[in-house]
Parts: C-alpha cells; sequence; structure tokens
C-alpha cells in the first residue's frame, strides 16, 4: 500500500526528531545529529541523555524525563516543573528547567527538559570510590543543609502541590491493593499510636536519597526526582533519607554514608529547627512503611497488566525487605525465629543439572559473560540483565527452601487461630490481636524471614 501524507506511516515522527523540536527551541537553536540513550533505572519515569549539535557545531546536551507513553500524567510533570524552579530561586542546587510540557510529536506523553549537570549518583560508588573520601566526613552534614533550604523554598507558586495526610494516603493505596499483610497493619497501629507533633508545611521533596542527587568531590551539585514533591511536614524527608533500603548494604543511618546528628547539625543550619529523636525515629518508621506499600503498588502495574515490565516485577519480589526492615525499627522483630532447614529433594527421573543448577547456571552466564561483553552503549541492557540474574537467583533459592518454611508458618498461624496471613491482618487491624503479642510477633517475623531468606539472604547476613 502506498503511503500517502495523511497516512499513519507518513505522520510518523521519532523520539530524536521530536527532541530536535522541543529542545531547538528551548534552547533558540538548530539542533541536527540528536541522540537520546536511555539510562539505567526509572521505574516510574524514562530518563534519557540527549546530545546534539547546533547550527554553529557545537555540542548540545540535556536530560529528557518523560513518563511511560500512555501512562502519563501531565499534572504531575507541571508540578515537578514548578517545584524546580521554586527550588531554583530558593538557592537549592537543581538543574535548570529548559521546557516542560504535556505531550510533543515524538515524545508522545509528558516531560520534562532539563539542563545536564555532572556529578556521580551511584550510591555505592558515594560511599565507598576513594574520590569521595574527602568529602564523605561531611556529606551527612551537607544534605542536612540541602534539605533546610528545600524546606524553605516559598510555597506561592506551588499550590498544585498536594497537602494531605500522607499516612492516610498511604493507607488507602495500601487498602486498594486488596492484600492484607500483618507487618503494614503492625506499621499503621504503631504511627497512629505515636504520632508526632505537627508542624508548618513546608515544600517536601518526597524522595530524597542516595541515588536523586548529584554529587562531585566538592559536594552536592544537584537535586533531581521531585515527582514525589508535596506540601508538608519537612521533617518527612529527614527520616527518608535515614531509611534502612537507601543505605544500600552499608552500615551508617544516614544514606550509609554519616549519622544522624550530622545530618540535623546541617539542617539546623539552614532550617532553623533540629527535630528530636522521637519524631525523626516517627519519620523513619513512616518512611519504611511508605517504601513497603510503594514497592508493591509498582509491582502492581506490572502484576495487574497495566504495564509489562521487568523492574517492576523485580520490585515485587523485594517487598519482603521493606517488611524486615520496618519489624527492626519498630522493635517488633522477634530474635529468637529459626526456619526449619529445608528437606533434601527427592530423586528426581531428570537428568542433571538439575532444575536449581539450571537456575544458577543461567543467572552467572548472564551477569559475568553477557553483560559484561556488552559495549558501552548498553548500560541499559546490563541493568536488564543483573535483574534477570537477580530474579533467576530468587528462582533457585524458592526451589531449594522447598516448603518446610511455609509449614511453619502456617503452624505459627494456627497457633493464632488464624488461616493465613491475611486473615492475621485483618484481626490486627480490628484490634482482635495485638502487634506486641508474642505470637503475633513469631508468626509475622517467620513469614518475613522466609521470604527474605529467599529474596535476599545477605540482608539477613547484615543486621
Amino acid at each position: 500500500m502506498a503511503v500517502t501524507p495523511e497516512s499513519p506511516a507518513a505522520q510518523a515522527v521519532s523520539l530524536a526528531d521530536g527532541l530536535r523540536a522541543v529542545l531547538g527551541e528551548a534552547l533558540g537553536c538548530l539542533l541536527t545529529d540528536v541522540e537520546a540513550r536511555q539510562l539505567t533505572g526509572g521505574a516510574s519515569r524514562q530518563v534519557y541523555a540527549v546530545t546534539a549539535r547546533d547550527d554553529t557545531g557545537a555540542t548540545r546536551r540535556a536530560v529528557l524525563r518523560r513518563d511511560p507513553p500512555g501512562h502519563g500524567d501531565a499534572d504531575r510533570m507541571r508540578a515537578e516543573a514548578a517545584c524546580l524552579r521554586a527550588a531554583a530561586a530558593a538557592g537549592v542546587p537543581v538543574p535548570a528547567v529548559l521546557g516542560n510540557g504535556d505531550t510533543a510529536p515524538g515524545i508522545e506523553s509528558p516531560y520534562l527538559l532539563m539542563e545536564l549537570v555532572s556529578g556521580e549518583s551511584i550510591p555505592r560508588k558515594l560511599q565507598r570510590d576513594p574520590e569521595f573520601e574527602r568529602l564523605r566526613p561531611g556529606l551527612a552534614r551537607e544534605l542536612g543543609r540541602v534539605l533546610g533550604l528545600i524546606h524553605r523554598t516559598p510555597l506561592d507558586t506551588l499550590d498544585m502541590l498536594d497537602d494531605g495526610d500522607p499516612l492516610a494516603a498511604l493507607e488507602q493505596i495500601y487498602r486498594d491493593l486488596a492484600e492484607p499483610r500483618p507487618v503494614v497493619e503492625m506499621g499503621l497501629r504503631w504511627l497512629r499510636e505515636h504520632a508526632p507533633v505537627a508542624r508548618p508545611n513546608a515544600l517536601v521533596h518526597g524522595d530524597f536519597r542516595l541515588g536523586n542527587f548529584l554529587v562531585e568531590p566538592s559536594g552536592v551539585r544537584a537535586v533531581l526526582d521531585w515527582e514525589l514533591a508535596h506540601r508538608g511536614n519537612p521533617i518527612e524527608d529527614l527520616g527518608w533519607l535515614c531509611v534502612r533500603a537507601w543505605r544500600f548494604g552499608a552500615p551508617a543511618p544516614v544514606g550509609g554514608i554519616g549519622e544522624r546528628a550530622a545530618l540535623l547539625d546541617g539542617y539546623e543550619q539552614t532550617a532553623g529547627i533540629r527535630p528530636g529523636a522521637a519524631e525523626l525515629l516517627w519519620w523513619e518508621a513512616f518512611g519504611t512503611l511508605k517504601w513497603l506499600v510503594l514497592s508493591r503498588f509498582q509491582a502492581e502495574r506490572h502484576l495487574g497488566g497495566q504495564e509489562r515490565s521487568l523492574e517492576l516485577a523485580a520490585i515485587g519480589r523485594r517487598v519482603c525487605e521493606s517488611e524486615y526492615d520496618l519489624l527492626l525499627v519498630l522493635g517488633l522483630l522477634d530474635e529468637s525465629i529459626s526456619l526449619p532447614a529445608a528437606a533434601p529433594p527427592a530423586p528426581a527421573v531428570h537428568d542433571r543439572p538439575d532444575l536449581t543448577e539450571i537456575l544458577d547456571l543461567v543467572a552467572e552466564t548472564l551477569t559475568e559473560e553477557i553483560g559484561p561483553a556488552l559495549g558501552a552503549d548498553a548500560a541499559r541492557q546490563r541493568y536488564l540483565l543483573r535483574i534477570c540474574g537477580n530474579l533467576l537467583g530468587v528462582a533457585g533459592r524458592e526451589v531449594r527452601a522447598g516448603d518446610a518454611a511455609t509449614a511453619h508458618v502456617r503452624d505459627l498461624l494456627a497457633a493464632l487461630g488464624c488461616e493465613s496471613e491475611a486473615a492475621l491482618a485483618d484481626q490486627l487491624r480490628t484490634g482482635s490481636l495485638s502487634p506486641t503479642d508474642p505470637g503475633v510477633r513469631r508468626a509475622a517475623t517467620a513469614a518475613v524471614l522466609a521470604r527474605l531468606g529467599v529474596t535476599d539472604p545477605r540482608r539477613l547476613r547484615r543486621s
């Protein structure tokens, strides 16, 4: 069939062509040789490094953030752009906004164009690389100072931001998932019973953690990823930075790079307030519960069929990590629990390698041979291969674990008169059982340890 000017094939615009138009307009020049390379991560937003040449031959660079096509939220993207502009005016280090829109040919979803800022964001490099050795002792304090600047940002241009009760909103997301979890109910009960004093609303970043700011040896260059920004209690950001998930395996409580006292020293310097230990603990517990619920919510986008995604699927298996962290921060983990060893497998009719050996071999080949052999421009493919390897490892450990731990958890639940974890969660929600009941702690701990022992056994050894 011939392609006419009115046909869809003739009207199709590539991402590079779309960027040539919108970035060229933002920069006020004609662009050629436009390339967009998708960066790793970005479970909720797609992020691209953009390079092009202008009409003088100079290289121009930018960063594109866009919603996955077909899953856009224009209001949120406009709010993110407004937050960046307001924060910049308040002295917060952020990338300059070059442009934003609800959609554009080739981009096909709400988008945000920003200047490219140099700096490192990978947590383990910030925690370990010699390049940041002199910076690390003062980094927690500097992060506190930056948070203080964010929280002093005027709100007069940010009326579009939500200012609802964050605990109520989080509970609603959890209820809508229709998957009762005992540890979530224990967390909700504790948070309600220990609520801190209210503070005046401030601009809350909502996701201030390692990975979401760019750092050079001289200090913090830019705070990124404002999509969860809202108006609320500023101490929420401090607690979120102390959540165990954002330590990435390192022991220090503030992002694995510093102590809480240093964070609060820097914060007090620019914010003029200093929360107490109990208030910070509440927001750390809230942040842990928040990541637990949001992890399951993100996984539901894949599991519910809205968006097929390896990354989102993998997040679903990591919910137990936050369950474990929440029991720890609330002091409700039963340290005496030990799970029964897996029974040896019955002889099989199949030849070797057996199923677990196959899973191990494929995971090892993907991550240790195929991934490193990919070219320098295949960073995202290597990232996805690592996820594949991790999921295959989970599958192998689940096969090896067998049914022993599951049967043990069922026995502990039965002792409480509950046929399932969902039934235990319902009894905790109604108040028929207490989170501090020894039997409840045993059953909840055993279930979480059984899941975590399959998903990430190293996390247990780091406790």
